[in-house]
């Protein structure tokens, strides 16, 4: 009777091992999944960054570093920053750096943009100008944007989802003569570090983001406020001997 009763003891011990175990690794697979979204101030601009793979790290980071240090400035509207892809999953840059994405715009439900910044990829001279989500996600926001901006090869997304017919533009100065090629009906500029027509802002990229961005933020917030920016990361910022554009309607 002892050795039926120390069986039935081991049965139900390893029974509800097995049932702890699974519920907690029940419990861990729902913590991963549940997903931390930003936390946005209201009364910002909410500004989203459009990543995926091949994305390249400058024209990412030098507009977000700018947008991103309005918040440590009083008296202004400052800015909330955030990406934005067609993934959950962790996007690796160009040159290597993985990135997980804030928002699914497949999926999730997006807070209102006030601001969409294409950064340049790898791809946006070919197969990304075929993933038809991706685009119409960019024609969409592009309609009730405040400001729509693109660095380097990240225009010819904008230019492909149709949104700057009509306007002036430019790209990354060895690509400027492809995106002519590719969109001829677009008036795009060279000798230009940027161009602002309307709600649009296309820069030639690079290191040259900075200056992009800064250019909003002295559009947006004046001269004191630019400036400040700029001190903070260091570059000199003066908007007249930047070569620019601002087309006037």
């Amino acid at each position: 009777m002892r050795i039926v009763y120390c069986v039935v003891f081991l049965v139900l011990f390893v029974s509800c091992n097995t049932t702890n175990k699974q519920e907690e690794v029940k419990s861990k697979e729902i913590k991963e999944a549940q997903k931390i979204f930003p936390k946005l101030v209201a009364d910002r601009y909410n500004v989203a960054f459009l990543v995926m793979n091949g994305t390249f790290n400058t024209e990412l980071t030098a507009p977000y570093d700018i947008f991103q240090h309005t918040i440590f400035r009083k008296g202004i509207k400052a800015m909330n920053v955030f990406t934005v892809a067609d993934t959950d999953k962790a996007i690796t840059t160009f040159e290597g750096m993985r990135i997980l994405p804030d928002y699914n715009y497949l999926k999730d439900s997006l807070p209102k943009i006030d601001i969409l910044v294409v950064p340049s990829a790898e791809h946006h001279l070919d197969t990304d100008l075929e993933n038809r989500k991706m685009i119409e996600f960019v024609q969409k926001v592009s309609k009730k944007a405040e400001f729509v901006t693109s660095h380097c090869d990240g225009a010819f997304v904008l230019a492909k989802a149709g949104v700057l017919e009509g306007r002036v533009s430019t790209t990354f100065p060895s690509d400027i003569d492809k995106m002519k090629a590719t969109f001829p009906t677009l008036d795009i500029r060279k000798n230009v570090l940027f161009v602002h027509d309307g709600k649009y802002i296309t820069s030639a990229g690079g290191a040259k983001s900075f200056e992009a961005a800064l250019y909003l933020c002295e559009y947006l917030y004046g001269k004191d406020i630019a400036e400040s920016l700029a001190g903070g990361l260091v570059i000199n910022w003066e908007l007249d001997k930047v070569p620019h554009l601002i087309v006037k309607k």
